[in-house]
C-alpha cells in the first residue's frame, strides 16, 4: 500500500466513526440533549489532548486556533443539531452533503485550487448518492432547518480549508492542533448549551460509557485523523471522504436497528462510494504557495463537509 493510500485509509476512519454517532446517541445517551452531547464530545477530548501534549498556542496562533475551533466545532455543532431537530434526518444529510461543493469553492478562493469539471461532477454525484441512501418519500422541508444545515456545512468547510491554508506552527504536531481546536470549540458550545438546555442531566453508567466513546474514539482520535488527513491529502480530497459517514450510519441502522436497506439505498451507497474513490484520484493541485514565516508551517494545500447530527 502506498503512503498516500495509507493516509486515505486512516483519514477515512474519521467519517466512518462519525457514522456511528446516531446509533450511540439513540442507544446510549439521554434524549433531547444535543448541545450537551456536543459539549461532552468536544471539551473533555480537547482538555485531554492539551494534558497529553502540554503545549498552548503562541502569538497569532491563539486567534487562529480559536477561529478554527469555532468553525470546525463551536459553530458547526449547534447549527448541525438545529438542522437535525427541524428536519428529518435524511433531509439534513442531503443538505449537509453539499459540503464538498463549498470546499471546492472556498479552496479556489483561499488556496488557489482551480476545480476541474470532473471534481465538480464528483461532488454532485456524492450528494446524489447520499440522497438515495438517506432520503425518504414525503420528507418535509423547514426553511430554518435548511438554512442551519447549509450554514453548518459552510462552517465546517471553511474550517477545513483554513486548516489546510494555515497549516500548523513549527514543532507543533497534529495532535496538539487538534487539542487546541476541540478545546476552543467546546468553550464556544458551553454557554450555548447552558442557556438553551439548562443544567446537565443525571447520568447513568450507560450514558457515561456513550460519552466516553464519543469523546475519545469518535472525537479525539477521529478529529486528529481528520486534521492530519487534511494536511497530507489536501482540502478537496479529504472532503470527498465525507459520504462515508451517512453510508456507515445506514449500514449500522440496518445491522443493529433493523432499518430497511433496499435496492435504492444500495445503489446510493455504490454511487457515494464511487464518488469517494474518484475524489482521491487524479493529480493533486497544490495551489499558490505561501511563504513560510517564523512560527508557522506555511500553507499546506473540507467533517468533511458537514455530516448530520444523526450521523456525526
Amino acid at each position: 500500500m502506498s503512503r498516500r493510500a495509507a493516509t486515505v485509509a486512516l483519514t477515512a476512519l474519521a467519517p466512518v466513526s462519525w457514522g456511528s454517532t446516531y446509533f450511540v446517541t439513540t442507544e446510549f445517551l439521554p434524549p433531547d440533549r444535543p448541545l450537551f452531547t456536543g459539549l461532552m464530545r468536544a471539551l473533555p477530548a480537547g482538555l485531554l489532548l492539551l494534558a497529553l501534549t502540554r503545549r498552548l498556542p503562541r502569538g497569532a496562533w491563539w486567534g487562529k486556533a480559536a477561529a478554527l475551533g469555532a468553525l470546525n466545532i463551536g459553530a458547526f455543532f449547534p447549527l448541525l443539531f438545529l438542522a437535525a431537530y427541524r428536519l428529518p434526518g435524511g433531509v439534513a444529510a442531503v443538505v449537509g452533503s453539499v459540503g464538498p461543493l463549498f470546499v471546492i469553492g472556498l479552496a479556489a478562493l483561499f488556496l488557489g485550487d482551480r476545480p476541474t469539471a470532473r471534481t465538480l461532477l464528483t461532488a454532485v454525484a456524492a450528494a446524489f448518492g447520499v440522497s438515495l441512501v438517506v432520503l425518504r418519500a414525503g420528507a418535509a422541508l423547514d426553511l430554518v432547518g435548511v438554512a442551519a444545515g447549509l450554514l453548518s456545512a459552510l462552517s465546517m468547510s471553511a474550517g477545513t480549508v483554513l486548516t489546510k491554508r494555515w497549516g500548523r506552527p513549527e514543532g507543533v504536531g497534529a495532535l496538539t492542533l487538534t487539542g487546541w481546536q476541540l478545546t476552543a470549540g467546546g468553550l464556544v458550545v458551553l454557554p450555548v448549551a447552558l442557556l438553551a438546555e439548562g443544567a446537565p442531566p443525571a447520568l447513568t453508567g450507560t450514558h457515561l460509557a456513550g460519552y466516553a466513546y464519543l469523546a475519545l474514539g469518535n472525537t479525539a482520535v477521529s478529529y486528529y485523523l481528520w486534521f492530519r488527513g487534511i494536511e497530507r491529502l489536501g482540502a478537496s480530497s479529504a472532503t470527498f471522504l465525507g459520504p462515508l459517514s451517512p453510508v456507515t450510519a445506514a449500514i449500522i441502522g440496518w445491522a443493529a436497528l433493523g432499518q430497511a436497506l433496499g435496492p435504492v439505498q444500495l445503489l446510493g451507497m455504490a454511487i457515494a462510494s464511487g464518488a469517494t474513490l474518484a475524489g482521491q484520484r487524479g493529480p493533486r493541485t497544490p495551489g499558490v504557495p505561501v511563504p513560510r514565516t517564523p512560527g508557522t508551517a506555511g500553507r499546506a494545500a473540507p467533517e468533511p463537509a458537514a455530516v448530520t447530527a444523526r450521523e456525526r
